[in-house]
């Protein structure tokens, strides 16, 4: 078997969580992944098809799922094991950037002369900082690198330094640090395969399924995406993939869609490699609704599974069109709060009326299930208004019967709020005390240990000991809804409440002992 050009490794976000004794709260609660944060970004899938493409073998070897799976997992001997040409670690999620670090360091310790490449949007928010770290030798900027680490890639397989690589943050052989123009930055995705085929054959060609999981539990839940653009129109204060945060890290004045009939052609061919759900990222509104129904004629009344995000309420219309398309489709919306004003100064503008109609509509014509997603840590809210919320969730579920269908979750804010947001950036005009700013204030955040002490902000309205009581008291009376509604059942409900009560106890007896201890530097 032939060696791979790039190995890509997923890292855990703290490695090796195995050893290290961390209470991670309830910070991945509403995503597929675990507090590990295992699922690696659609970004490795589009790099590797695409160097495949052009004359690159790719392997990709998620550490976190192999050491989430198998305890006796040494990721290290793995690691020596492997000759390619060069390495690359994603720092996208600000999360990993300890576990990155690690492994960019334990990539060194074993192939010395071998390049290490990272990648992703904290990495390219931080490409500065990371070259002062010996392990990482490039940085690969924005938010499309395919066509840049291709470059990069031809330069590293002939010897030659990559002056005309766009994108690159690099350090020369004598050591000095080159920061390329920033000029790669497609104006559309059709030049992207996203139907994951090639993965199915990478997992027969290096015999390694167990490296290609996208998330511990896909075996049992087989989700798969579909990606609609890069860039985004909103501006969601916290978040690191808006309008604002695109500009700032890439110079992206609009988003790069993909065509509404290649997203429907992804659908199609993903649903013939999997019997799981597809999640397509991003509202199909967002370009417009002649986009949206451009690719719901492509979809044509398919009644596989499909999953879509939307922004804002949508007409009762636009849900008949939908389930004319896709008989077999969820829903998803983040309000956020259930005050339409804290919703405002998070960056969405919509009413509870509208929201409210949504969900009828939705139900009423078919909807297969509907999560309502609200969040702890906003600007403008407190303890008592996050109690509201979940208030507002017993409304819903009151007024819908117990529909099993519509599911409300309520999170915090966590782990971090994303590099480049507008609160990062402009933490006091919205309310935020930033606790962290360089990538090392985060990566020594991410040993601490509990979850509580990694969080990068507080707010005016609460500090981080109010935000962790509300999420836990939140999490226990929703819980509670949740039982008497039948969406979760009695011996379910109680092993959560369980769960709850010892991590509010560990919390505190972890808050006596840092009280007590004397700090040592890691």
């Amino acid at each position: 078997m032939s060696k791979p050009h790039l190995v890509l490794l997923h890292p855990p976000s703290v490695y090796d969580f195995r050893r290290k004794a961390i209470l991670y709260g309830p910070i991945s609660d509403v995503v597929p992944s675990t507090p590990v944060f295992e699922m690696y970004p659609v970004g490795f899938s589009t790099i590797a098809e695409y160097l495949e493409r052009h004359g690159y073998r790719v392997r990709i070897v998620n550490l976190a799922v192999r050491m989430l799976r198998d305890g006796g997992f040494d990721a290290e001997r793995l690691i020596a094991s492997l000759h390619p040409l060069a390495f690359g670690i994603d720092l996208h999620w600000l999360a990993h950037a300890q576990g990155a670090l690690e492994v960019a360091g334990m990539v060194k310790r074993h192939h010395p002369e071998t390049p290490v490449i990272m990648g992703g949007f904290s990495a390219s928010y931080y490409h500065q900082e990371l070259m002062g770290y010996p392990e990482v030798d490039y940085v690969m900027r924005g938010d499309s690198t395919e066509e840049p680490l291709r470059q990069l890639m031809a330069c590293l397989a002939v010897g030659e330094e990559p002056w005309e690589v766009p994108n690159l943050t690099w350090r020369d052989r004598q050591g000095e640090v080159h920061v390329n123009p920033l000029t790669y930055l497609p104006e559309d995705l059709d030049h992207l395969m996203l139907d994951y085929s090639h993965m199915v054959r990478a997992v027969a060609r290096d015999r390694d399924l167990a490296s290609y999981i996208p998330f511990k539990k896909w075996l049992e839940y087989p989700i798969m995406a579909g990606l609609t653009c890069r860039g985004c129109t909103h501006n969601c204060v916290t978040c690191g993939g808006s309008a604002y945060a695109s500009r700032l890290l890439f110079g992206r004045r609009r988003p790069a869609y993909r065509s509404p009939e290649a997203l429907a052609q992804d659908v199609r061919s993903i649903h013939r490699l999997s019997r799981g759900p597809v999640f397509i990222l991003g509202d199909i509104r967002q370009p417009g609704m002649e986009y949206a129904q451009r690719f719901l004629k492509a979809m044509d009344g398919r009644k596989d599974p499909v999953m879509m995000e939307v922004f804002g309420p949508v007409s009762r219309e636009f849900l008949e069109q939908v389930a004319a398309a896709m008989p077999n489709f969820c829903l998803e919306i983040s309000p956020e709060s259930h005050d339409p004003a804290l919703r405002r100064a998070f960056g969405r503008t919509y009413s509870n009326e509208a929201l409210e109609r949504m969900i009828e509509d939705a139900l009423e014509v078919g909807c297969r299930r509907l999560d309502v997603f609200f969040m702890v840590g906003l600007p403008q809210q407190t303890y008592a208004s996050v109690m509201e919320t979940v208030d507002y969730c017993q409304t819903l579920l009151e007024r819908h019967k117990g529909d099993g269908r519509l599911r409300p979750f309520i999170s915090p804010l966590a782990p971090f709020l994303d590099p480049g947001s507008l609160a990062f950036e402009n933490p006091e005009r919205y309310g935020y005390r930033l606790l962290c700013h360089t990538l090392e204030d985060h990566r020594q955040a991410l040993l601490s240990p509990s979850w509580k002490h990694v969080l990068n902000y507080e707010t005016v309205w609460m500090t981080r000991d109010e935000i962790v009581a509300s999420t836990y008291e939140a999490g226990l009376r929703l819980n509670r809804l949740k039982a008497r509604y039948g969406l979760v059942d009695s011996q379910q409900a109680r092993e959560i409440e369980e769960r709850i009560h010892r991590a509010v106890d560990l919390m505190a007896r972890i808050d006596r002992l840092m009280e007590t201890a004397c700090p040592e530097p890691v």
